[in-house]
């Protein structure tokens, strides 16, 4: 069974001109999925429904069986920021999905350093976030992300600010920390490269309204090898999605 089920969603916020318009995905089981498209064809707003902010004009948002629709609250979402409180330290920033959920600071403490070991944030806990690196950071934010999921995370372009070299880092450690923890993964990209090295699949947003044009399946296992970035089955994936994203 489908961990996440997207189905013939649609939305407006007129209610006249839809901006998304008969979206069907799914997202099994310890996937992650990529949603690959050009500015402006509504990627964030289908995220703003999936994670219950906008309500659809018509379809079904399901998550491990259950309607979901319109029910914030229910998925874990990162915006492409980090979005960490600058006034409190990386431990309490973490804990505050838990706190919010009605944790006691000492409990909510407590669960979340469980897991700062296998984030790679061990002796962090007690910084600020303005004494810690970007990609440090982020770490972090997914870590809060993780607090507040239920097996499944909503990640909007979380590496987008990250220069090329963290970019490269960070993203064979949130593959083999998701691997550990059991986490399906929805993640926008606007970066072709991006999207092929990380994804198990590759769903193709394009048009106004935005539709579903495409999925393509990466067919490589992962871990994926630091020199499939240079192979030429890498550049047929690269030129296909190109080449689909320039026909719509």
């Amino acid at each position: 069974m489908a961990s996440l089920e997207v189905k013939n969603v649609c939305f407006s916020y007129d209610g006249k001109e839809n901006v998304i318009e008969d979206i069907n995905i799914k997202l099994n089981e310890n996937e992650l999925v990529c949603l690959l498209g050009v500015s402006g064809c509504g990627k964030t707003t289908l995220f703003n429904v999936i994670s219950g902010l906008n309500k659809p004009n018509g379809g079904q948002v399901i998550l491990d069986g259950e309607d979901i629709t319109g029910k914030p609250g229910k998925i874990s979402y990162m915006l492409q920021k980090d979005l960490l409180l600058p006034y409190r330290t990386i431990e309490d920033n973490v804990a505050l999905p838990l706190i919010i959920k009605g944790e006691k600071k000492k409990t909510a403490r407590q669960k979340v350093g469980k897991h700062f070991a296998e984030f790679g944030l061990e002796g962090t806990e007690k910084k600020y976030p303005s004494e810690l690196s970007g990609g440090m950071r982020q770490r972090a934010a997914l870590l809060r992300t993780y607090m507040f999921s239920n097996g499944v995370a909503l990640l909007d372009e979380p590496f987008s600010a990250l220069d090329a070299l963290t970019k490269s880092d960070i993203h064979r450690w949130y593959l083999d920390v998701m691997e550990k923890i059991k986490l399906s993964t929805l993640f926008i990209t606007h970066d072709i490269d991006e999207a092929v090295l990380l994804s198990d699949r590759i769903y193709l947003l394009s048009g106004k309204p935005g539709r579903i044009t495409n999925e393509i399946v990466i067919d490589e296992p992962k871990p994926r090898s630091s020199d499939f970035a240079l192979s030429e089955k890498f550049l047929e994936y690269k030129r296909r999605i190109i080449n689909e994203l320039n026909n719509k």
